[in-house]
């Protein structure tokens, strides 16, 4: 395994790059049978250190957590804590993830344009109508998978959202973070089903 320790704009330096990766090392081992590589980052902002790590699993999914402190120890500290959380809580259910038919699947995500599109006051008029300004442009996966995997993936990041595409019929579907702490889920193609049933019912009897 190998985790990769990098600053934004500040100085990793090699005593706070061997923490961290024991750090992480520890818990990934704790609990899963093959650890895998991972990244851990390191910034500063008004004070407070922030520590993110991200870890990509065999199974595909992938573990991220977050940690602030007053000093750059104490951040890793506690994003390892939340890491070791999110893993305990889904150990058993992680090792399932890594079956045929998960993997199956996962041969058919595909992968989004990600966008960041700036909603500035000045720029409300002149884009009124048209396009939004891009300021950012990434990469994001849409995979198959069931309600309860997307739940846990969720529940396994720091993402606010997740849209995949349900196994049990393929449509698009999304699950996010609400403000009560559980977790929503939206399905249109559900939706779309309902008002066809409906709308035969309804043939029907006439």
């Amino acid at each position: 395994m190998t985790i990769q320790i990098t600053g934004k704009n500040l100085d990793a330096g090699d005593a706070f790059q061997t923490y961290a990766s024991d750090k992480i090392h520890t818990v990934l081992q704790k609990y899963l049978e093959r650890v895998p590589d991972g990244h851990v980052r390191l910034e500063r902002e008004r004070g407070q250190f922030k520590t993110s790590c991200s870890v990509r699993l065999t199974s595909g999914l992938l573990l991220e957590a977050h940690g602030e402190g007053g000093d750059a120890y104490s951040s890793v500290d506690s994003a390892a804590h939340r890491l070791e959380t999110r893993v305990r809580r889904y150990k058993s259910r992680i090792k399932h993830h890594s079956s045929a038919s998960a993997a199956a699947r996962r041969k058919a995500d595909t992968e989004a344009r990600d966008y960041v599109v700036s909603l500035g006051d000045d720029d409300q008029s002149e884009h009124d109508g048209a396009n939004p300004l891009i300021i950012a442009e990434g990469q994001r996966n849409i995979g198959h998978m069931t309600v309860s995997e997307a739940v846990m993936q969720l529940d396994l990041s720091e993402a606010a959202f997740m849209i995949f595409k349900n196994a049990a019929h393929g449509g698009l579907n999304v699950v996010y973070r609400r403000n009560d702490g559980h977790i929503g889920w939206i399905d249109a193609e559900l939706s779309t089903a309902m008002k066809s049933n409906s709308a035969t019912v309804s043939n029907h009897v006439d």
